[in-house]
């Protein structure tokens, strides 16, 4: 993947931050998460070095929290799952684990209660 690629990628949630219906795909949510994880950790590392203890990726994970939460219920979705499941966040590991599991599993074929497959799209 190139960078134009990454970022076309990374700005669908956002542009999509507020729709909570329809699919995503794994590309898309993958790209999401790992580019905002990356960006929390640099943004972590200069705040060590500045000395402002964590408070511009407070504001960063304050800004990116709903287009996460609609990303994740979208990906959900994609694999025809209610966006309920992303409560599961809520139970300590296992939660997770679960979660990880359904966010890597291919796009449910055709269209689904959903929405249309986006990869045919």
């Amino acid at each position: 993947m190139d960078f134009n690629e990454i970022k076309e990628w990374y700005v669908k949630p956002f542009e999509k931050f507020i729709e909570f219906s329809g699919r995503s795909r794994r590309k898309e949510f993958w790209t999401f998460v790992l580019v905002n994880l990356g960006i929390t950790i640099l943004l972590n590392v200069l705040e060590g070095i500045i000395g402002l203890f964590g408070i511009i990726a407070t504001l960063f994970s304050l800004a990116i929290l709903i287009p996460s939460i609609a990303v994740g219920v979208r990906r959900l979705h994609d694999t025809g799952r209610t966006g309920w499941w992303l409560l599961l966040g809520f139970i300590p590991l296992i939660g997770l684990i679960v979660l990880i599991y359904f966010y890597v599993q291919d796009s449910e074929p055709g269209s689904n209660q959903y929405g249309p497959n986006p990869k045919a799209i």
